[in-house]
């Protein structure tokens, strides 16, 4: 459970995923809280993914339409949050990432690059 103050600390994740849908989602750990860590000699947090560990296997699977974005968001969403905005209705939370959202990498594909 978060207390008040994390809660209201805006948060960012980067979040990837395909046309198959979303493949991964990780919390990028805040700078501040990086500072005072480093500062109090306290255990520095860290991000459990490594974006361009991401990157190389969306450059490398160019057959799946790799998206990769970080968005930030509002302290008391959750990865959960963003998890399931993908299983309710995945069309609409890709474009509002990518309306919302800071693009990373992208070999989207669109209606007029589709061979008809």
């Amino acid at each position: 459970m978060m207390d008040d103050d994390e809660e209201s600390r805006p948060r960012t994740f980067c979040v990837m995923w395909d046309c198959n849908g979303l493949e991964a989602i990780g919390e990028v750990a805040d700078p501040a809280l990086k500072t005072w860590a480093i500062l109090a000699n306290k255990p520095v947090p860290r991000e459990d993914f490594n974006v361009f560990h991401w990157k190389l296997r969306a450059q490398y699977n160019t057959q799946r339409h790799y998206e990769i974005y970080a968005i930030g968001v509002d302290g008391s969403i959750t990865q959960e949050d963003i998890v399931d905005m993908f299983r309710t209705d995945a069309q609409y939370a890709a474009d509002l990432i990518r309306t919302r959202g800071e693009k990373i990498y992208s070999d989207r594909r669109t209606r007029k690059d589709a061979i008809t």
